[in-house]
């Protein structure tokens, strides 16, 4: 069971201020969510592999592979500035 005096100190970390009925309606909600994750000590998870995820993702990229490269003209064409073969942007410090 969680205490007021705990919920307090939570509220505080979280620079939250909480009325006299919510810090007694949090600690209900926090004790009962604590004594819920209580309960998953007492699962049998002899034998089940130790995972990041649920679910089996994989890496969803594609290979690097060199392609057809843009006309440096078509690229530049609607720049609002450019220097040669470059944009021009504005200098930032």
């Amino acid at each position: 069971m969680i205490s007021i005096k705990e919920v307090e100190h939570v509220a505080l970390l979280a620079r939250l201020e909480l009325s006299e009925e919510e810090k007694e309606v949090y600690t209900k909600q926090l004790s009962d969510i604590l004594e819920h994750a209580r309960k998953l000590q007492d699962l049998d998870t002899e034998g089940v592999p130790p995972t990041a995820h649920v679910l089996p993702l994989q890496n969803v990229f594609r290979e690097d592979r060199v392609g057809e490269h843009l006309d440096i003209e078509d690229v530049l064409s609607n720049a609002p500035e450019r220097e040669g073969d470059f944009f021009k942007v504005p200098r930032i410090v």
